[in-house]
């Protein structure tokens, strides 16, 4: 009969769920639920940068895709051995003391601070700011060190310095914080001591300046300099960290009777998506893993003795463990790279949603059809019209920028440029001069990895992108003058957590040994085109002067 374990995925618009036979990682069922309430945007405000994400719907995603893939795959309970979560982040929400999440408190309930601060949230750039200063400057340590060297408006203090200054109701009525993948896990154990619960080591060295150099989170007097409220917040928080191969407790039997299965079943600590799918996508030493959606995570890992002390630059951190443990795990990534095409694509619709689907001559009927046609349309239409462009029509360039530069060197205040525009510039110049500065973003993280010593020897593509366009991903090749495989896996991030499930529950005796039955096969490969490869290398170094001259200009504006 086999054993099994499921692996949950939150992502930006969606959670999913897969049932894995951890004997030889067939995937059993699968369900998808879209969050109801970021649907329709509630508690968020683009114009300022804010996205906020309510508590609920994470939490009834939870119950409904569990339910379905246990009741599509016919799977008895007591043969589900593990449950490991992975989520975005830094999405870090306010938790009370009885371990509930202050959103659900009814005084509550509306208030946008109140929520969980989704990890493309840059209301805090102007606190990331305040930190580094303060980590450069105040003559101790530099706790930014192990995470590039800059602190991102994205990350976990940052965050929760704005909600300080901005809503103090909402820090007085909070016990502590937790980030999102730590909350889904706490909320299912039978223990819920929020004192002694196991924090993810990949969320709190990725994200909130953990270090075990340091003896864990930044000292309080360094936390007391950015506001007292921070230095009173790490008492209740935590000191030591955990990997995702170590159980974090039992399933309670509160969630046990909702979902169908027993307090049998254990639940690891959790972890962050990008790097659950580099493991779902069988990351070996120096593997660069682009975990390619609404933006990008890449990961690689390397061994502990290469890199000894060696801090990279520019990076979102280094961390022992957050990947595979007992191993560095590496974290670069770009803040949009899908979000660039999907705020292209809102551009052009706009006379469709504005004009044609506000015409009382269309049924709802048609009105539904057209949407449909877009929908399907949009990008594989494009993207031929895009590669059927003549090398003598001149292509702008284009900074993916639209939602700030995480890596190299992160800048939320940065933004996007269009350069090169004239009267024959079409859609389809447009959209390939945006996938060219994506994969143009991209080539700067290689070539920051390489230039701080850490080699690249072979990438591995996952994620909506990397399966579903192949434009972007021969481009991608070109660019990097790499092959890059993809993984054939739409759910590699829940592969991965399944993967960590299956090794805490004693089914394997290391993540690599899982990973290597119950990871991914791969679908393509895409290899360069040598005589793209010198065209895109010009090209490359007109994005580069691009973002210098936006860079500068920046610096003097600020």
């Amino acid at each position: 009969m086999g054993n099994y374990v499921i692996g949950l995925d939150y992502g930006t618009d969606s959670v999913r769920a897969v049932l894995i036979n951890t004997n030889n990682g067939k995937e059993m069922a699968t369900a998808v639920f879209y969050y109801p309430r970021w649907k329709k945007q509630q508690y968020c405000n683009a114009a300022i940068n804010q996205f906020r994400q309510h508590p609920l719907d994470h939490i009834e995603g939870l119950e409904t895709t569990i339910k379905t893939v246990l009741k599509k795959s016919g799977v008895a309970a007591k043969l589900v051995k593990g449950i490991c979560i992975d989520t975005t982040g830094s999405s870090p929400m306010p938790i009370q003391k009885d371990g509930t999440p202050l959103a659900l408190h009814p005084d509550f309930s509306e208030n946008p601070n109140a929520m969980m601060v989704l990890w493309k949230d840059h209301t805090a750039v102007a606190e990331a700011n305040q930190i580094n200063q303060l980590a450069w400057n105040w003559g101790g340590t530099d706790y930014t060190k192990y995470v590039g060297g800059i602190y991102s408006s994205e990350w976990f203090w940052a965050k929760i310095l704005h909600i300080a200054k901005e809503d103090k109701t909402v820090v007085d009525a909070t016990y502590t914080w937790m980030e999102h993948c730590d909350y889904m896990t706490f909320m299912l154990l039978e223990d819920q001591n929020i004192d002694q619960f196991k924090r993810s080591r990949c969320a709190a060295g990725h994200k909130a300046m953990w270090h075990e150099s340091w003896g864990g989170l930044p000292d309080k007097s360094f936390l007391e300099k950015l506001d007292p409220y921070l230095a009173d917040l790490k008492d209740r928080l935590y000191t030591d960290t955990y990997t995702s191969d170590v159980v974090a407790g039992n399933l309670s039997s509160t969630w046990a009777n909702k979902l169908g299965l027993t307090t049998d079943t254990i639940v690891t600590v959790g972890t962050f998506d990008a790097h659950a799918g580099a493991v779902g996508a069988k990351i070996d030493a120096y593997t660069l893993v682009r975990v390619m959606g609404t933006s990008t995570c890449d990961i690689i890992i390397a061994n502990n003795e290469t890199i000894g002390t060696k801090t990279v630059k520019g990076i979102c951190g280094q961390v022992d463990g957050s990947v595979i443990p007992n191993t560095l795990g590496l974290e670069a990534g770009q803040s949009a790279f899908g979000d660039v095409l999907a705020w292209f694509k809102s551009v052009l619709i706009w006379p469709i949603e504005n004009l044609v689907l506000q015409s009382d001559t269309l049924s709802a009927q048609q009105k539904e059809a057209l949407t449909k046609e877009v929908e399907d349309n949009f990008i594989t239409i494009l993207s031929k019209q895009a590669a059927a462009l003549s090398e003598e029509e001149v292509v702008p360039v284009a900074l993916d920028w639209v939602n700030g530069r995480r890596t190299p060197d992160a800048n939320q205040e940065l933004k996007s440029a269009l350069k090169g525009l004239s009267l024959g510039t079409k859609a389809p110049h447009l959209f390939k001069a945006l996938v060219n500065a994506i994969c143009f973003g991209s080539k700067m993280i290689v070539n920051r990895f390489e230039q701080e010593g850490v080699p690249i020897k072979s990438v591995i593509g996952i994620g909506g992108v990397a399966r579903k366009s192949p434009f972007i991903m021969q481009t991608l090749a070109n660019v990097l003058d790499r092959p890059i495989k993809v993984a054939a896996s739409d759910q590699a991030p829940a592969l991965g957590a399944a993967v960590y499930a299956a090794t805490a529950a004693g089914l394997y005796q290391s993540v690599i040994e899982a990973s290597k039955v119950m990871g991914s096969n791969f679908e393509a490969e895409y290899l360069p085109n040598k005589e793209q490869v010198s065209k895109y290398a010009l090209l490359h170094k007109e994005y580069e002067e691009l973002g210098k001259f936006i860079e500068t200009q920046t610096k003097e504006e600020n």
